[in-house]
């Protein structure tokens, strides 16, 4: 991934992290100053911080296909995104999920088809290059299964290149080993409408009739390996697979027409406005379209809808554009407020009030949620990460938002802090870990399925979020003894997560480096001691990760191979900051590792008080999609910052 001449390259005329590191007068004050007023500047007039959230090249490339897939094309914004598109091609000519990752080939097929319908000559060098590169890759046969349902919709490759997901599957009993209340709340949103476009095999208008045959080495209808066979419940996966398409014809039609209705009634229930279906952006379409093919006309308030929800993500430049995944509000002003806190709680009281007064009103209560299929008796209390998602609230965003208030020592939060910490309690999984949305979301066996190619059909728990969940229960039940047994559960479900390097594994964030800060943060407010081994060996590891600019940097091919935790060709001033904090939670505060690393972000640090950080390093799923939360280098720096200052204003 990348070489020592790089790194080498990285580091010259930077200081060692050795050498002795001695701060101007002021200096430290004048960079949380600048920072703070910056990313004050950016607080919306309704109270929240909401940064772009940009992925890969895949979801832009998506877009185009989508105006194509209806016929309803404008040429304005087409050009700009596909000028996005190109700018991001890799020099080997193909498209990476992440900065300087290696090239997906199912990313590569949908930006070359999404170029062509926009016009691109295929001879141009652009095309070439990655057309060979693709062809290099075995060709886009190789692609995944969600690129091969778009190009059977385009009529690309035969609907057998696709998994066999009738309908039917939304009447399978609970028991049965296939259910959606078995998968993560992203799979559910994105497979039910997909279970209507694939059964009624949806075709593209395609109005400039525009094929991409030349991407693959065998014509498509002749292909024999769509599905390869992985491992030995894979392989008996792929017999059922075989097993219900010979089957399929003799379903009565009044069973598979209930079907398709209930998968219909399912994701309408959910359309969720203008925020749209699981307020991401592949369900979103997903939905779109089946609402289209299921005969709704384009003035149904339904289809209307949705479709401002899909245009609500665009980001729209003078010369480019590109659409995000989804956005990020609750996050994005949940760890905003914990930075401003920790520069100042009373100097900047008006704006974290306006924040959480923002916050109070979107917090959830005892609307109709996914999680409640779990626990049935549990008081609604979470947070979305979005603006409205109300089937889906998010553990981790509840447990910082919850966290952040009780920090913040403001009034008339405490009702929000205890309905929220009550619903953390009760989401715990039967390991005291805790995932993302779903409780005990562990059914591994599912990612064998010919459609979970990808591998990230679950929502199991995961020490990152798990710790957040400790943070707040240590937080909001010391003084009445609340959580307690819940807390102790969490505690020693991350003690046994811990890698023998000292590191956790970040799920949300990249990765090693973010899942032990995590878990420091979060096990700094317990009464853990922090000479427990957990600390010790976490703080070791962060030191031994520390790059020769004093700064710290993870490559998102850690997800890849472990053997990359914690290294980068070059430091973030994020990841720095995580680095940072982690260490001074750990009670190292003084070392020589934080002083170098807090001099890499102020010598970082941008005229206009913030930073720039180039590079995608969070994973939206592990190995198949990445992320670049553009507010990461806003306020992660900040609140090192000023959490540095004061550590070093604290009595020894």
């Amino acid at each position: 991934m990348f070489t020592d001449a790089q790194t080498e390259t990285q580091n010259q005329n930077l200081p060692s992290s050795s050498t002795p590191i001695v701060f101007k007068d002021g200096q430290l004050e004048t960079a949380i100053r600048k920072a703070q007023e910056n990313i004050l500047s950016l607080q919306s007039a309704k109270g929240y911080w909401v940064f772009d959230l940009e992925a890969d090249c895949t979801i832009p490339a998506e877009y185009i296909m989508m105006m194509h897939y209806l016929d309803d094309i404008d040429d304005t914004l087409q050009a700009k995104i596909a000028n996005y598109l190109r700018s991001r091609q890799s020099a080997d000519g193909s498209y990476p999920l992440f900065t300087h990752g290696p090239g997906d080939i199912s990313c590569s097929v949908k930006v070359y088809y999404a170029l062509k319908l926009s016009g691109d000559s295929i001879d141009s060098p652009h095309m070439t290059v990655l057309r060979e590169w693709i062809l290099n890759q075995g060709g886009a046969a190789k692609a995944n299964v969600f690129t091969r349902i778009a190009l059977a919709m385009f009529k690309q490759l035969p609907w057998r290149g696709v998994p066999f997901i009738p309908p039917e599957i939304m009447l399978f009993p609970k028991w049965f080993p296939f259910h959606l209340d078995k998968v993560s709340y992203w799979s559910r949103t994105v497979m039910v409408p997909l279970f209507i476009l694939c059964t009624l095999q949806a075709t593209a208008k395609n109005p400039k009739q525009i094929d991409i045959l030349e991407l693959f080495i065998t014509h498509p209808d002749e292909e024999k390996h769509y599905f390869p066979e992985r491992t030995l419940l894979n392989k008996l996966f792929l017999g059922l697979d075989k097993l219900g398409r010979m089957a399929e014809p003799l379903i009565p039609a009044s069973i598979h027409q209930r079907a398709i209705d209930k998968a219909r009634d399912w994701f309408v229930e959910r359309l969720n406005g203008e925020d749209g279906l699981g307020c991401i952006f592949p369900a979103m379409v997903n939905a779109y379209e089946a609402l289209l093919l299921l005969g709704y006309p384009k003035d149904h308030d339904y289809v209307v809808t949705a479709r401002k929800a899909i245009d609500l993500l665009l980001v729209v430049n003078e010369n480019d554009a590109f659409c995000q995944p989804c956005v990020s509000p609750v996050w994005d002003t949940g760890l905003t407020a914990l930075a401003l806190q920790e520069v100042d709680k009373e100097a900047n009281a008006d704006s974290l009030n306006k924040a959480y007064a923002w916050l109070k009103s979107v917090q959830l209560s005892d609307e109709p949620g996914d999680w409640r299929v779990s626990r049935p008796n549990l008081p609604g209390g979470g947070w979305a990460f979005q603006y409205a998602n109300p089937h889906y609230p998010d553990v981790d965003d509840t447990a910082v938002v919850a966290f952040a208030m009780a920090d913040s020592n403001l009034p008339n939060l405490d009702e929000s802090i205890h309905r929220a910490s009550v619903w953390i309690e009760g989401m715990q999984s039967k390991n005291g870990g805790y995932g993302a949305f779903d409780v005990d979301n562990t059914y591994y066996y599912l990612n064998e399925i010919p459609f979970a190619d990808h591998g990230a059909l679950l929502d199991p728990p995961t020490a990152d979020v798990s710790a957040r969940c400790a943070m707040l229960m240590a937080r909001a039940g010391k003084e009445k003894g609340l959580y307690q047994d819940a807390l102790k559960r969490t505690i020693d479900y991350l003690r046994s997560e811990q890698e023998a390097d000292g590191s956790w594994f970040g799920r949300w964030g990249t990765n090693y480096v973010y899942g032990t800060w995590s878990v420091l943060l979060g096990l700094e407010q317990t009464a853990l001691l922090k000479t427990d081994p957990m600390y010790l060996n976490a703080a070791s590891y962060l030191k031994k990760m520390q790059r020769e600019d004093g700064g710290w940097g993870e490559d998102n091919y850690s997800y890849h191979d472990a053997g990359f935790s914690g290294k980068y060709h070059f430091s973030t001033a994020f990841q720095t900051a995580w680095a940072v904090l982690g260490l001074m939670a750990a009670g190292e505060a003084r070392c020589q590792e934080v002083k170098n690393g807090i001099d890499f972000i102020l010598r970082t640090q941008q005229a206009d008080g913030v930073w720039n950080d180039p590079c995608f390093t969070a994973p939206g799923f592990p190995r198949v999609f990445y992320l670049k939360y553009h507010g990461y280098d806003k306020f992660f720096p900040l609140w090192a910052l000023a959490r540095y200052r004061n550590e070093l204003n604290k009595k020894c």
